[in-house]
């Protein structure tokens, strides 16, 4: 039991880690947009690549510990947030920041898999214990415009290294879990079952999580840059845009896991569908500050228990097998919309862009209501 409850500690710890690396990066394009004076393509290109990396490593996660060891393989993935917020910090090629974007992805969809594994199979209370793991994340989230505000009072390319530190720190938090040198052989001889990909089910949820994926990474990539654009919050006062939207994140999810249990599911989808276009609606047309951020903290809100309830009515589905099908596919969302916006961003305008968001948004609520009527 005292392992079981060191584990789970492990998964909340690197998780907290993980959310301060892997937000801060929607700052972190922003200084590196006005340092290098990107254009908007190249900015949503950097964004869609850390995208494209944390997909991989679901892949990669599936793959490298029947050949290098779990162990190996969560070392060696998880140290991209230490390399490549160095290279961020020292490198001026779009190739080379193309890079550092794509292996700090890897690191945050490892460190995703390993938490959740390490939280989910460690704790009394599932539910509870990812709900937990997922504020610890949001909590990350919520402290990393504060850091870098500090920091950049020093110099610009001071945040970058503060979390490849930060990075350091998570690695060794994991090295210390004494995780296995080999894959498991628990599904040793067994025939891997796959008849969850001819559920029409899965296919919807998994789109549903896209929707989700492709809203929540184009608002946390790109709200700064369109405050700042738009003038409706000006300076370092746009980059706690991210605050704003992970407090509201924060909030909602320990709601649910400890206030308000969710009893049906889809319709609970349905309804935050519904707040999330409305609320990004209201968001994205405000123009004053106070204005901007009431919104953009409902709008986190109501974004917050899509993902977490959306996986739980998998229901029966759930399992390895269709996660490490289901994740990856989802998150393509988030490599597509971020980079969509840029592209119109530069052949329309940045309002454009911003305004195609709504599609994912609609999406989750059209979606929840077509699983709901499935018997």
């Amino acid at each position: 039991m005292e392992r079981s409850k060191r584990l789970q500690m492990t998964g909340f710890t690197a998780f907290f880690l993980s959310g301060i690396c892997a937000i801060s990066s929607g700052v972190i394009v922003s200084i590196l947009q006005e340092i290098h004076q990107f254009s908007y393509g190249t900015t949503g290109t950097l964004l869609s690549l850390m995208s494209v990396g944390n997909m991989a490593a679901s892949f990669a996660a599936g793959i490298l510990p029947a050949k290098i060891g779990t162990r190996a393989t969560v070392l060696s993935l998880c140290a991209g947030y230490c390399i490549g917020y160095l290279m961020m910090s020292s490198a001026g090629l779009v190739g080379l920041l193309m890079a550092a974007f794509l292996i700090v992805g890897l690191a945050k969809g490892c460190a995703l898999n390993t938490c959740t594994v390490l939280v989910g199979s460690n704790s009394p209370d599932r539910t509870r214990g990812l709900s937990i793991m997922h504020a610890c994340y949001a909590s990350g989230a919520l402290i990393c415009p504060f850091v870098i505000a500090g920091l950049l009072k020093f110099n610009n390319r001071l945040p970058m290294i503060a979390l490849s530190v930060a990075g350091v720190v998570l690695w060794i938090v994991l090295m210390m879990a004494k995780l296995p040198g080999k894959a498991s052989a628990g599904g040793s001889g067994k025939r891997i079952q796959q008849s969850f990909l001819k559920d029409k089910k899965f296919w919807l949820i998994t789109a549903l999580i896209f929707c989700q994926n492709a809203a929540e990474t184009s608002v946390t990539g790109w709200l700064v840059t369109y405050y700042n654009n738009q003038q409706i919050l000006s300076g370092m006062m746009s980059s706690y845009t991210v605050t704003i939207m992970w407090g509201g994140t924060l909030i909602a999810r320990l709601l649910i896991a400890f206030v308000f249990p969710v009893r049906d599911t889809f319709k609970a989808l349905t309804i935050m569908g519904l707040g999330c276009t409305l609320l990004y609606a209201a968001m994205i047309i405000s123009a004053t500050p106070l204005s901007a951020i009431l919104m953009l903290f409902a709008f986190a809100f109501a974004m917050a228990g899509v993902n977490p309830v959306a996986v739980a009515g998998t229901g029966k589905i759930l399992s390895a097998e269709s996660m490490g099908i289901m994740l990856p596919v989802a998150g393509t969302g988030a490599i597509i919309m971020p980079w969509l916006i840029g592209i119109v961003a530069d052949n329309v305008s940045l309002q454009a862009g911003m305004r195609l968001n709504l599609l994912p948004c609609v999406g989750i609520m059209v979606l929840s209501l077509i699983i709901s009527k499935l018997k």
